[in-house]
């Protein structure tokens, strides 16, 4: 015996039931296991219901997502009609954006660069923003080296002739803002520890910005931005390997020497220092890089490879320096086991050795710090 109430219920099931298989074109029966059979009136019938645990045991559940939901319309799955790329639907769950754009033939060219700009933009669903929507949570652009414009801008601004492509390096360099002594200081610090490595340090070129777009946020902490031309002594010297070697030394140097003298998080960052490639970020939005570094917008700025980042800010807050890409990479989400990871990694800091550092690699370390974030670690750790 059935009461009234939930006669209806069931007959409210079974037309759900039938609109359901009508909208997506399926012969399957299915019924609404949520529309439960029952209530306060039909608890109160002495004799149970037989037929609800029999159809709740025999049909499934009647829960689809958009991807099944699409499945069962068209009768096949949603991947056969797309291309097989590295993208996963069911990974959906990062939070920043990166991207990747590469001539397979390591041909530079101006496409490279606006693909990458595009690609950047395109991601601006992925960063942050603060509460006024021109303080971005971060983003940037790793580039190889654009030798060509590099040259031309070597000339310009130093008058020097820069040696074969691999043979020196550029360095974007952020100071503490509106410090003339700290400015000072630090190239002070760059030039001796450069010379120390048997570099030849070519001159310094400030780096043309924009800053008209930006937010509060990001203009109070607006770095000063310079870039540092630095020469190989010669092939017969270091090898392309070894020179690389030695800027790494220089950087790490630089950045502890630094450290100690204003302070942690003071303004003072080395974004890159290689012969192969450079990085242009800071606290924007992944619209503002290009708008803010000039360079990237003139013509003659050609790479054959681009890595692009766009900063969603979780476990630390957003500042210039700790935008992305970093110096090898740029990192999606989040590192749980980070306290961990970086107590191990300190700990094994007496272990570590190098046949070209020898005694003195304890100048590496430590590889990890607190002042940066879990994707500055671990770029750092990777270097």
């Amino acid at each position: 015996m059935l009461s009234i109430s939930a006669v209806r219920r069931l007959s409210a099931g079974a037309r759900a039931s039938r609109s359901l298989r009508q909208g997506l074109g399926c012969r399957s029966s299915v019924v609404a296991s949520s529309s439960r059979i029952g209530s306060a009136s039909a608890r109160s019938v002495h004799r149970p219901l037989t037929a609800a645990p029999l159809l709740r045991s025999r049909i499934p559940a009647m829960s689809y997502s958009t991807e099944q939901v699409l499945t069962l319309r068209s009768g096949k799955k949603r991947e056969d009609g797309l291309p097989k790329t590295v993208y996963d639907p069911s990974r959906e769950t990062e939070n920043c954006g990166v991207g990747l754009v590469a001539s397979l033939k390591s041909v530079a060219s101006r496409k490279v660069v606006e693909d990458a700009d595009e690609m950047l933009i395109r991601m601006s669903h992925r960063g942050g923003v603060g509460c006024c929507p021109a303080s971005g949570d971060g983003a940037g652009m790793l580039f190889g080296m654009p030798d060509a414009f590099m040259r031309t801008k070597a000339k310009e601004s130093l008058g020097v002739d820069l040696p074969s492509s691999g043979e020196y390096a550029v360095g974007n360099v952020f100071f503490p803002p509106e410090n003339p002594d700290a400015l000072r200081d630090c190239k002070a610090i760059l030039e001796r520890l450069t010379r120390q490595r048997g570099l030849e340090v070519l001159g310094w070129r400030p780096v043309p910005v924009d800053n008209s777009m930006l937010g509060q946020d990001p203009l109070d902490s607006e770095p000063d931005t310079e870039q540092l031309f630095v020469a190989n002594p010669g092939p017969n010297e270091l090898s392309p390997r070894d020179f690389e070697r030695e800027l790494f030394r220089v950087r790490k140097m630089a950045e502890e020497e630094g450290a100690a003298m204003l302070g942690p998080e003071s303004g003072f960052y080395i974004n890159s220092l290689s012969s192969q490639t450079i990085t242009y970020k800071g606290q924007l939005t992944p619209e503002q890089v290009s708008q803010y570094y000039l360079d990237i917008k003139d013509p003659s700025f050609v790479t054959h490879l681009s890595l692009v980042h766009s900063r969603f800010s979780t476990n630390t807050f957003p500042s210039w320096e700790r935008a992305q890409p970093v110096r090898m990479m740029c990192h999606n989400g989040e590192i749980n086991t980070l306290r961990g990871n970086k107590n191990w990694m300190f700990s094994r800091g007496g272990l570590m050795a190098s046949d070209y550092f020898g005694n003195d690699t304890h100048q590496l370390l430590p590889a990890t710090s607190d002042n940066m974030s879990d994707s500055g670690n671990f770029d750092s750790v990777l270097e």
